[in-house]
């Protein structure tokens, strides 16, 4: 079963950060672009950290001895290159000490300008009960994620749990994700959605390439 948490319901500072995201003059500043979405990475980080498990740890301090409650293990952090990369920095800012996984995929058109989702690179250690994390900052179709999902997971690989956080989601892409992905244990953590998707899979209003604002133009 697929759970949706949805921050534009809800108020708090990740509303501000998302505010700058979208805002097409403050994007020019690149590294402030970046910066905010691994702001973004770091607030998912956080809330994510909720639904994990914990035990309890003794540390020493120059005092004496407390007992404090601690990560019970390490999650597995996945983005698909190159626009997830700082939404991935912030979420590794917060689990540190997280194993990472790194996808390629991209969007291929061809003369009549149909689309494919074309994924060609995996990195990425066992997941097998492990509490997996995936971060993109646009979800347009979903067709990219669900591949990236399918293809870390392949025929043999059970995850505790997945963990999807996006910043902008189109309707259309969140119900292909629930659809897709309703016999796994998945919860989608995203901070805004919108009604409108257009015929090249662009999301409106949404927040443009992030790839592009983040890191410069690509060469077609």
């Amino acid at each position: 079963m697929v759970e949706i948490v949805n921050f534009e319901q809800r108020e708090s500072l990740f509303n501000q950060v998302m505010s700058e995201v979208r805002d097409a003059e403050i994007q020019q500043d690149r590294m402030r672009f970046r910066r905010n979405l691994e702001r973004m990475g770091e607030i998912f980080a956080y809330e994510i950290s909720k639904t994990m498990e914990y035990e309890p740890k003794e540390v020493v301090t120059p005092l004496g001895v407390k007992t404090v409650r601690v990560l019970k293990e390490q999650p597995v952090l996945a983005t698909i290159l190159r626009a997830g990369l700082p939404m991935h920095n912030g979420l590794l800012n917060m689990f540190d000490k997280a194993d990472n996984a790194f996808i390629a995929a991209y969007r291929k058109y061809d003369k009549d300008d149909d689309s494919e989702i074309r994924v060609e690179y995996f990195s990425a250690p066992d997941l097998n009960d492990r509490v997996l994390i995936i971060c993109d900052p646009l979800l347009a179709t979903g067709e990219s994620l669900v591949k990236t999902i399918d293809g870390l997971l392949g025929d043999d690989m059970e995850p505790k749990h997945i963990h999807i956080a996006v910043a902008v989601a189109s309707s259309d892409g969140m119900e292909h994700l629930k659809r897709k992905l309703a016999r796994k244990p998945v919860t989608i953590w995203v901070g805004s959605v919108d009604d409108e998707l257009t015929a090249r899979a662009y999301v409106v209003p949404g927040l443009g390439d992030a790839g592009d604002l983040a890191f410069g133009e690509k060469h077609s």
